[in-house]
């Protein structure tokens, strides 16, 4: 087995003993109300982050302005409450034509 099967078959076990772990661990038991509110921002924590972290580059040196303002679009659409593919495609274009205009 190579190095990569090796390391996908690692992070697939892993990922399954984590997912695992909860409901294992609390059975048919709900979450308790302490955890709820943690457990209910995490998800946006975490997207925020990667969503900071790809605008940003590596090392926070690579700001891709275009990159902003196709989110910032697609941000701006989804409050708007227009529906999310006609928001991403508007993003794209957005950030497609300001990539042709700043070279």
């Amino acid at each position: 087995m190579t190095t990569l099967w090796l390391c996908i078959t690692a992070t697939a076990v892993a990922s399954f003993a984590i997912k695992a772990a909860g409901p294992a661990l609390l059975g048919s038991n709900p979450l308790p109300e302490r955890a709820r509110g943690p457990m209910t921002l995490l998800a946006p924590a975490l997207l925020s982050g990667l969503v900071i972290a790809d605008l940003l580059g590596p090392r926070w040196r690579s700001f891709d302005p275009a990159l902003v303002m196709g989110v910032a679009v697609a941000a701006f659409l989804r409050l708007a409450r227009v529906p999310e593919l006609p928001a991403v495609l508007a993003a794209v274009v957005v950030a497609a034509g300001a990539r042709a205009v700043m070279g």
